[in-house]
């Protein structure tokens, strides 16, 4: 099919400064690892889940006046108890389920009573994350639910400005090895969801032109991957401990925000998360106390994580790397191990 051309009106576009966020467009869109903590949710429960998608979704947004939307305390209705419904929205894509089929059911009359919409039925794929439509721009997009690749991703990704002769190979290596594992995915299945697994790695000076250490860690919500990221540090370390640690500081922010996220969808976690690591030094650094001049430059870091271990919400621990599932977000990997992950 054709693509079609779609403009957009910004109202009230005044507050925004040329040369500063003239250009700057933005739609709403939710975060990956809220896609897949409810849907972990969804399935563990076996409740019902539908797709809407919007026709003309943004000739549909005139509003006369600020509209606050919060969650009501309980979701108790006197005539049908406690149910609970969600609505994840990206752009004009809906994912729609709730804890009865007869609330689904109603909801969803109500928006087409509002709004022109599609029945998309039962939830088949959301994103369009089906194939691969165009080089890099749809790799991107193929990570949300093939963690295997994120690491080629990120790594051609940099080059993707000026790319060369290498680059394009290594770009059409990713592309063969994704039509020949078109059958894998992310599968999720029904499990328990009252703890975080976490496994965090780095790449020390993996960089070979400017030596940058790359970070890589996966988050398991029960038996289910939930949320994983590939990507380079942005400053030079000077020892592999070092980059671990910050690697251990930005996925126990992770955990940190997704302990948030179930206990607003009012699941919360009863136990501590535990992040495994596979240095020493990081585990030792999580605990002590005592400040060493050498950590001098990573202070905030290392007091983030041992506030996060002394308030019982973080258990830092010690993984071997030949254990260890983050090891494939940070390194290209053998042929051997990779098929094991």
């Amino acid at each position: 099919t054709l693509s079609r051309y779609k403009a957009r009106l910004v109202a009230n576009d005044s507050s925004q400064q040329f040369g500063v966020d003239f250009d700057e467009a933005f739609s709403p869109v939710v975060k990956p690892a809220t896609i897949c903590t409810v849907l972990i949710l969804i399935v563990s429960r076996r409740w019902p889940i539908h797709q809407l998608d919007v026709k003309n979704a943004f000739l549909n947004g005139d509003l006369s006046e600020t509209v606050y939307m919060h969650q009501p305390s309980g979701f108790v209705d006197a005539r049908q108890g406690s149910q609970v419904a969600y609505l994840l929205l990206y752009v004009d894509d809906i994912i729609f389920t709730a804890s009865s089929t007869i609330i689904l059911k109603q909801l969803i009359n109500s928006l087409h009573r509002e709004f022109d919409m599609t029945d998309l039925g039962a939830l088949n794929y959301f994103l369009g994350i089906s194939v691969v439509h165009n080089s890099i721009g749809g790799l991107q997009y193929l990570t949300f639910t093939r963690p295997d690749l994120s690491y080629a991703v990120q790594q051609i990704f940099l080059y993707m400005h000026d790319p060369l002769e290498p680059h394009l190979a290594a770009l059409k290596r990713i592309l063969r090895y994704v039509h020949s594992t078109l059958d894998l995915g992310l599968y999720l299945y029904a499990s328990s969801t009252t703890s975080l697994v976490v496994y965090t790695d780095a790449d020390w000076a993996g960089c070979p032109s400017t030596r940058r250490s790359t970070s890589g860690y996966c988050v398991f919500l029960g038996d289910n991957l939930l949320s994983w990221s590939a990507k380079r540090q942005y400053n030079l370390l000077r020892s592999s401990a070092e980059a671990e640690y910050r690697g251990v500081a930005n996925v126990v922010a992770e955990t940190a925000w997704l302990c948030n996220l179930l206990r607003d969808l009012h699941f919360p976690l009863s136990t501590a998360s535990l992040v495994y690591c596979d240095n020493v030094s990081v585990v030792y650094m999580s605990a002590n106390p005592v400040q060493y001049q050498r950590t001098k430059h990573i202070e905030i870091d290392i007091h983030f994580v041992r506030d996060m271990v002394t308030a019982g919400q973080v258990r830092v621990l010690l993984a071997p790397s030949r254990y260890h599932y983050a090891d494939i977000l940070t390194k290209g990997l053998l042929s051997a191990l990779f098929e094991e992950f």
